[in-house]
C-alpha cells in the first residue's frame, strides 16, 4: 500500500435474534461505537462503505442518515458473504492512495426476517434451480474430503465442539453454550454428512470499523495499540464450466499466498485467524488453504489443540461463523473488528495471548461454474 492504513475504531453488536429492530436501527449503535472508539467526529469521515444483502436498497444512506453522517460519498457494496470485507478492502485502498483520510465501513444483515431455512439464491442460476444450496454444496465437499483423506462423518463434529467452546467465552456470540460430540452427532440431519450443528446459524448481526491514515493516528494519540492493515487480497473465483476440485479452495489459497507474499510474512507467523467456517468442513479445508498444515492433515491439526485457545495458532477465537453467527454481509467486517481487538489485547475471556499478527478471511457466494463468487483476505498487525 502507498500510505499506511490503520483501524482506528471498531463496533460489534451482539449477534442473535432481534426481530423487533430494523436493519438501520440495529446497525446504528455499531457505527457509533466505532466512531467513539476512533475519537473522530462526523466531520472527519471522508467516505463510507455499507453492506447488506437483505436490508434493502441504499442501506448506507438508511443507516448513516439517522446518525447525521451525510453529504459524503456513501458507497453500497454487495458481494454475498464477502460484502463488508470488500468494503474494508476498498476503503483501505482509497486511504492508501491519498484519496481520503478516514472511512467508516458497515456490515449488517438480519436473517431472522427471512423466516429460517437456507438462504434464498438467484433463481436464474443453473445450480440454484437444481437444488445446489450452500448446505448441499459444502456437504458434497465434505463427502469428497472424507473419501480422499479417510475421515469419518463424525470427525466433523470436533470442529463444532471447538467453535462452541470458543463462542461460550465471547459475550457477543449468538451461541454461548458449549456442546458435546454426542449432541452434535445426534442433531437432525440436513445434507449427508451434515447434521444441524455442523452448519452455521442464521441470525442477525452488525459491525463497523473506522479506518484512517497514519497522520490521523498520530494526531489522535489513542491509548489503544495501533493496528495496521498490513495486506489485503480480493479475488473472484475463476469460471470453470467443467469439474473442479471439491477439497481444495483455489481462490482462498491464491488470496492467502498473495497476502503473505505482499506483506513478507509466512503462514507460521500468524498468531490468530478468523476464517470462513460456514460449515464444519470449511474450517478443515481452510487450514490447508492458509498453509497451516499440509493437505489431509487438518483433522490432526485440530486434534493437536494448535488452533484452539491456548494453542500456537488460534483459529476463530470468537466462535467463528459456527458460533458467533453468520449474518452474511456483517461477517467480514465483524472478523476484522475481532482481529483488531485481539491484537490490542482486549478480547477478555477469548483473548489470544500475545497476538501480534492476525488474518481475516471470508468467501462470498456460490455462482454456477464458479468455485466462489468472491474471496477477501485481510492481514492485520500490531
Amino acid at each position: 500500500m502507498d500510505r499506511p492504513v490503520y483501524v482506528l475504531g471498531t463496533g460489534i453488536q451482539k449477534f442473535g435474534r432481534f426481530t423487533h429492530l430494523t436493519h438501520k436501527q440495529f446497525a446504528g449503535p455499531a457505527v457509533l461505537e466505532a466512531l467513539k472508539e476512533s475519537k473522530l467526529s462526523h466531520k472527519q469521515i471522508d467516505v463510507a462503505y455499507a453492506s447488506s444483502l437483505f436490508g434493502g436498497s441504499m442501506i448506507g444512506q438508511q443507516i448513516l442518515g439517522q446518525l447525521g453522517l451525510t453529504g459524503i460519498p456513501i458507497i453500497n457494496v454487495e458481494n454475498a458473504c464477502s460484502s463488508s470485507a470488500v468494503g474494508v478492502h476498498e476503503a483501505a485502498a482509497r486511504i492508501a492512495a491519498g484519496r481520503a483520510e478516514a472511512a467508516v465501513v458497515i456490515g449488517v444483515d438480519m436473517l431472522t426476517k427471512l423466516g429460517g431455512g437456507a438462504l434464498p439464491l438467484n433463481r436464474e442460476d443453473w445450480d440454484a434451480i437444481n437444488g445446489l444450496s450452500m448446505p448441499v454444496l459444502y456437504a458434497m465437499r465434505a463427502q469428497r474430503y472424507i473419501h480422499e483423506f479417510g475421515l469419518k462423518a463424525t470427525d466433523l463434529s470436533e470442529v463444532t465442539v471447538k467453535a462452541r467452546a470458543h463462542g461460550a467465552r465471547n459475550p457477543l456470540a449468538q451461541f454461548q453454550k458449549p456442546v458435546t460430540l454426542e449432541e452434535v452427532n445426534s442433531s437432525r440431519e440436513v445434507a449427508d454428512p451434515f447434521r444441524l450443528l455442523h452448519c452455521c446459524p442464521t441470525g442477525d448481526g452488525a459491525a463497523a470499523v473506522v479506518l484512517g491514515s497514519e497522520r490521523l493516528l498520530k494526531a489522535l494519540g489513542s491509548g489503544l495499540r495501533p493496528v495496521q492493515v498490513a495486506g489485503a487480497a480480493l479475488h473472484s473465483g475463476k469460471y470453470h464450466p467443467g469439474p473442479y476440485s471439491m477439497t481444495t479452495s483455489h481462490v482462498s489459497t491464491q488470496s492467502a499466498k498473495e497476502v503473505y507474499e505482499s506483506a513478507g510474512v509466512s503462514p507460521e507467523d500468524i498468531d490468530v485467524a478468523e476464517i470462513h467456517d460456514s460449515f464444519a468442513i470449511a474450517e478443515l479445508m481452510y487450514y490447508e488453504a492458509f498453509q497451516f498444515c499440509k493437505p489431509g492433515e487438518a483433522l490432526a491439526l485440530l486434534r493437536s489443540g494448535a488452533t484452539s485457545l491456548g494453542g500456537r495458532q488460534v483459529v476463530n477465537p470468537s466462535g467463528g461463523l459456527m458460533s458467533r453467527g453468520h449474518p452474511v454481509a456483517a461477517s467480514g467486517v465483524a472478523q476484522i473488528a475481532e482481529i483488531t481487538r485481539q491484537l490490542q489485547g482486549r478480547s477478555g475471556a477469548h483473548q489470544v495471548k500475545d497476538a501480534r499478527l492476525g488474518i481475516a478471511h471470508v468467501t462470498g457466494g456460490g455462482v454456477s461454474n464458479f468455485e466462489h463468487g468472491a474471496c477477501a483476505v485481510t492481514l492485520l498487525k500490531s
